[in-house]
């Protein structure tokens, strides 16, 4: 199997990005910018990231779908949809801390992420340093939102973090992100987060591997 082969196999099979499986139709638009900001608060946390995503949905449920929206509910409203969702270790801080996000985007950056990109250069450095300054993303989490996002912003194509490069190594695919973007097609931005999403996945479960390669003889 070519690398190529491979890349695509693990797309098909494993390639959903976590966007998607919380219910974000990604758009370069500010209210799904904003749910993929709260869910890369979410998956930060030292919690699975099948319960990030389904409090994520919760959270949608409950209305806060936009930060206007989110600042309209109260502390113990976010509270009890983040424990629906199973996010109960953290839902107090959390609570908190998902307030504080919503109110410095609609103050620094007028409640559109994309205000925040133009003004790094759509440098990934530059937009993950920015995005930092929300208590509860740190490295990680501007990982997280820059794989992902990276299907709607061009400019920050191709991205892998270390937890990509780390699940490229365990394929046996390159771990340069050009090279990884020239296994889907660079101009494929939707292909590249979501082997992107499929390489973490690979990174964190290394038996997914021994699903996609075909049995001997």
């Amino acid at each position: 199997m070519t690398s190529r082969d491979l890349a695509r196999r693990l797309l098909d099979r494993h390639g959903a990005t976590f966007a998607a499986d919380a219910g974000i139709t990604l758009r370069d638009k500010p209210a799904p910018l904003w749910q993929l900001l709260v869910l890369s608060l979410l998956l930060s946390t030292r919690i699975s990231s099948d319960i990030a995503v389904a409090t994520a949905r919760e959270l949608w449920s409950a209305g806060c779908r936009t930060p206007a929206r989110l600042r309209t509910s109260t502390w113990q409203q976010r509270v009890d949809a983040l424990g629906r969702g199973g996010y109960r270790r953290y839902d107090g801080s959390t609570a908190t801390r998902l307030d504080a996000a919503a109110e410095l985007l609609e103050a620094r950056w007028r409640g559109d992420l994309r205000v925040l990109r133009d003004e790094a250069d759509a440098d990934p450095a530059r937009i993950a340093k920015a995005l930092q300054e929300f208590d509860g993303i740190g490295p990680a989490g501007a990982a997280i939102f820059l794989r992902e996002v990276q299907a709607v912003w061009p400019g920050v194509r191709p991205f892998a973090d270390d937890l990509v490069r780390e699940g490229a190594e365990r394929a046996g695919l390159p771990t340069d992100p050009d090279e990884l973007a020239g296994l889907v097609g660079l101009a494929g931005g939707d292909d590249l987060a979501g082997l992107a999403a499929a390489l973490v996945r690979v990174a964190r479960r290394p038996e997914l591997l021994t699903e996609d390669r075909p049995a001997p003889g």
